[in-house]
């Protein structure tokens, strides 16, 4: 194996640019499906960060109906299954290696527990093995999401909730139409940022057989010994995949903000 850049070496790996070519087309899917299954897992587990669902209240208050101020009754009163669940779920999924993440869901979810159908679609992408992949990193994605998604909705004042429920909106609409949409433009960022993150992290899943661009890679070093042209090449796609990305939303980003300057 020749670990030294040669020119020939790029004219040896030509017959392999398909490879690349599929591989750049199954990282931009992951990429889009993982940033859908993302930000719908973000809504949620941010939603449930924020709930207000305390079912033992009734155990916090005295005698008298007055709020305990220690005890157990007290903290259990205070208690919230749906905050406790979501902080869990983003503090697990933020502590723990991507990697780690992708084995447990091919090997020990799809791969013991629940069988997907086997299938090839486009051609060349094997469903059984995307999938996981797509799943793994989305549910990763919406831990980090979360917590960017709850600090944009908790940067809206409260006065405009309140305006809005003087005008008998609901919290569902109140949330749709007032909250959500200020909040996407203040995070849209850290947004993009998270985005640019999900291109690159999804060459983990070659590990599982997705055929992405660094699957393309070792595909060519084992047919030809040649390792670092082919790296330089996965390089360059991955720049010309992130670099344009962050560059598109950050247009936008401006589009957006011209309002706040009038």
């Amino acid at each position: 194996m020749d670990n030294f850049i040669k020119i020939e070496n790029f004219s040896n790996i030509t017959p392999y640019a398909s490879l690349f070519w599929q591989g750049t087309l199954v990282t931009i899917l992951l990429s889009l499906f993982t940033v859908v299954i993302g930000f719908i897992l973000a809504l949620i587990l941010s939603s449930m960060r924020m709930s207000r669902f305390y079912p033992l209240a009734f155990l916090g208050l005295d005698a008298e109906g007055h709020q305990k101020e220690d005890g157990i009754g007290a903290a259990l009163g205070k208690f919230n299954p749906l905050s406790f669940i979501a902080t869990a779920y983003v503090e697990i999924l933020r502590s723990t290696p991507v990697l780690v993440q992708v084995a447990i869901i091919y090997y020990g979810v799809f791969g013991a527990l629940i069988e997907l159908p086997s299938f090839t679609f486009l051609g060349f992408i094997k469903f059984e093995r995307f999938f996981p992949g797509v799943v793994a990193l989305g549910m990763n994605s919406g831990a980090y999401l979360c917590e960017i998604m709850r600090s944009g909705i908790q940067s809206i004042e409260i006065g405009q909730t309140e305006a809005a429920r003087s005008l008998g909106m609901s919290q569902f609409q109140n949330m749709r139409y007032i909250i959500l949409p200020q909040a996407i433009k203040n995070i849209l960022p850290a947004i993009a940022n998270e985005f640019v993150v999900i291109i690159k992290e999804s060459a983990i899943t070659y590990t599982i057989g997705v055929q992405d661009i660094m699957s393309a890679v070792n595909a060519v070093r084992g047919a030809t010994f040649i390792i670092i042209e082919p790296l330089l090449v996965a390089t360059a796609i991955y720049f010309c995949l992130c670099f344009p990305t962050s560059k598109i939303i950050a247009y936008f980003e401006r589009r957006m903000s011209r309002g706040d300057r009038r």
